[in-house]
Order: C-alpha cells, then sequence, then structure tokens
C-alpha cells in the first residue's frame, strides 16, 4: 500500500460511552476517548479511579458493561468480532511482568510468537533477539527470570510484546513495581518507542515521563474523564479544581 494512502491521523482506539461496573460498584461511566496513530496519551489519577480499568477493557481483558470500542475501525465490542485476532495488534505490558518463570528470556519471547503467530523457531528466535538488542538486552537471551533485576524483567516484557509486531502499546504503570533506581532504564525503552512513533496508551505515575514524552495527559477520577490536554499544560496549570488537588499532592 502506498504510504500517500495511510492516514496518519487516524484513530486507533475509540472508547465510546464505556461503562464498567462490577456488581453495583460503577468503575466507568460513560468514558469517551480516541488515541490518534503515533500519539501517546498518558492517564493519571488517583487509585481506584478507573485508569487500569479503562486499559483492560480496551483489548478486553474487561467486558464493557455497555459502550463500545472499536481498534482500528474494529468494534472489539461486537461478538461477531475476533477478538483473538484484533489482540494481536495490541502490545500490553502489566506492572508485574508475568514471565514464565521456567523458561529463558529466549523461551518467553518465543513461545506466542510460535503458537499465534505459528513463526517457526529459527524467525521466532531471529525475532526475539533484534527485540532484546532494542531493549539493550541481547546479551541475556539465555537468561532466566530469576537471575534478572526488577528493571530487566520489564523490558524483557516489553520485548515480548514487540516479537508480536504490535500496532499499538498498552502500559499499565509498568514502572510501579521497580526499585526507583531501576526506573529510568524501563521510561528509556519506552521513549525510545515513542521516538520512533508507536501509538501508546500508558497509565503511569512518572510525572516527568508524562510531560517530556507525552503528546496528551489525561486526568482520571470517580471513573470519568476530568482533564485532558498538553501535558506541559495540564502539569503546570490544571483547570479542573480536583486535577489541581491531585497534582498538589504529588508533584
Amino acid at each position: 500500500m502506498s504510504t500517500d494512502l495511510i492516514d496518519v491521523h487516524a484513530p486507533v482506539i475509540e472508547a465510546q460511552g464505556l461503562v464498567k461496573a462490577f456488581g453495583d460498584n460503577v468503575v466507568l461511566k460513560g468514558i469517551d476517548l480516541t488515541v490518534y496513530t503515533g500519539e501517546v496519551v498518558c492517564i493519571i489519577g488517583p487509585s481506584g479511579s478507573g485508569k487500569s480499568t479503562l486499559l483492560r477493557s480496551v483489548n478486553l481483558l474487561e467486558e464493557p458493561t455497555d459502550g463500545r470500542v472499536l481498534i482500528e475501525g474494529i468494534d472489539v465490542t461486537d461478538p461477531e468480532t475476533d477478538i483473538d485476532r484484533v489482540r494481536q495488534r495490541i502490545g500490553m505490558v502489566f506492572q508485574s511482568f508475568n514471565l514464565f518463570p521456567h523458561l529463558s528470556v529466549l523461551g518467553n519471547l518465543t513461545v506466542a510468537q510460535r503458537r499465534v503467530k505459528k513463526r517457526g523457531k529459527e524467525e521466532a528466535e531471529q525475532i526475539a533477539r533484534e527485540m532484546l538488542e532494542r531493549v539493550g538486552l541481547a546479551e541475556k537471551a539465555d537468561a532466566f527470570p530469576s537471575h534478572l533485576s526488577g528493571g530487566q524483567q520489564q523490558r524483557v516484557a516489553i520485548a515480548r510484546a514487540l516479537c508480536m509486531n504490535p500496532d499499538m502499546m498498552l502500559f499499565d504503570e509498568p514502572t510501579s513495581a521497580l526499585d526507583p533506581e531501576l526506573v529510568g532504564e524501563v521510561l528509556q525503552v519506552m521513549r525510545t518507542l515513542a521516538d520512533e512513533g508507536m501509538t501508546m496508551l500508558v497509565v503511569t505515575h512518572e510525572m516527568g515521563f508524562a510531560r517530556e514524552v507525552g503528546s496528551r495527559l489525561i486526568f482520571m477520577d470517580g471513573g470519568h474523564i476530568l482533564e485532558q490536554g498538553d501535558p506541559r499544560e495540564v502539569l503546570a496549570s490544571p483547570q479542573h479544581p480536583r486535577t489541581q488537588d491531585f497534582l498538589s499532592r504529588v508533584l
């Protein structure tokens, strides 16, 4: 396809009237959100505001109670949609690394490629090594997760997601489980991905990352998006009283 036919401003992720309830607890209360190609959208807010639930609803790890989610124009909330096929376009990195402890780093990076992408062993290993190089861990291919630092394990988790050639990446507080001195190495990998044009939706407490790398900052509380805009402007001069209160406590 000719690149001049590709709309670089096309919506990649669309949430329309998204509601998620756990019994009587309504966590998302009619969220409308559109993420465009190449955007790095950072979501901040207090614990329990619905940030992670929103992220998990994007690829249907949480089934929305109401509303729709479209991924590159495909309605993933439609029961007829092959959600597993769509999920291959979405890389997801969690707080916990979710690596298989009995597999080497190379094994962790090839298992989904071979089972889901149906790649042969040689191709899968070549891609895995390329992605390890990309996150600065080429020399750790034969190591086991227990022999890696938390920051290294999280970088392996990012490399594993990249092995599937996703169109977008979702990060759910990827540095919150790390010791402070290990946070920087993970954020640097994320900065590089942003520089390369990867579309990213990031739930984070790292305000510096949001300010420097984010193209948009969203503040959530009580299941609503209360404020959004240019990260530098929102962080320097928040307009909503709740955003002001939150930032006064964390900055």
